[in-house]
């Protein structure tokens, strides 16, 4: 899937937050990313840190596992996610795009 990258213990994930929507919410694919529909606006960092929250709620990891490289101040993201080694990162891997592939 071109949204997911696996890196040895990493996951890159490929976002595209749409702030200020109704409710937070998994939205399917956007441009080759994940689409991601949050409450937050997009002032001083909100929509970022409700999407770490969002995102660690959703796949059940915790939030310091999870990292913004890049996009912090653009709707398209790049995050990197971190697991202990490289079996638990490709399951990881594996659970998200069942997640996905339903949307």
């Amino acid at each position: 899937m071109p949204f997911l990258q696996e890196k040895s213990n990493k996951i890159i994930l490929k976002v595209f937050i749409q702030p200020r929507s109704s409710r937070n919410m998994i939205a399917g694919l956007h441009n080759n990313a994940l689409k991601i529909k949050l409450t937050a606006p997009p002032v001083d960092g909100a929509a970022n840190k409700m999407c770490i929250k969002y995102l660690a709620k959703w796949l059940k990891i915790p939030k310091s596992s999870i990292e913004i490289v890049s996009g912090h101040k653009n709707r398209t993201k790049l995050l990197l996610l971190r697991y202990k080694n490289e079996k638990n990162a490709g399951a990881e891997a594996a659970r998200i795009r069942s997640l996905t592939s339903s949307l």
